[in-house]
């Protein structure tokens, strides 16, 4: 198989994905529970994705926990997202070093 097909066939499966919701659900939802159950999907998910690469990008645990901790303490105190990248990316670099 060509590299086209491939790609032609991962554009139609990410679309069917995408279009079959819109065809399925066209009235709309008037269940709180499930409302509110898929309000936190994408936090779920976005979760799930970065958590586990976070701990593996590095071969230091404790150097990924250090720079974890250290974004959550700028993330709540309402720090801008670059400031908290920058800064957990430096702290994960100095325990790498360290540790």
């Amino acid at each position: 198989m060509s590299t086209a097909a491939y790609v032609f066939v991962m554009a139609g499966v990410t679309y069917l994905i995408r279009m079959l919701p819109f065809s399925f659900f066209n009235k709309k939802i008037k269940s709180v529970f499930i409302r509110s159950f898929l309000k936190y999907i994408p936090y779920a998910v976005l979760s799930a994705m970065t958590i586990p690469a976070i701990f593996y990008s590095t071969d230091n645990i404790a150097a990924a926990a250090i720079g974890t901790a250290a974004a959550v303490i700028l993330a709540f105190f309402n720090c801008p997202l670059i400031v908290v990248a920058l800064v957990a990316s430096f702290a994960a670099f100095l325990a790498g070093i360290f540790f």
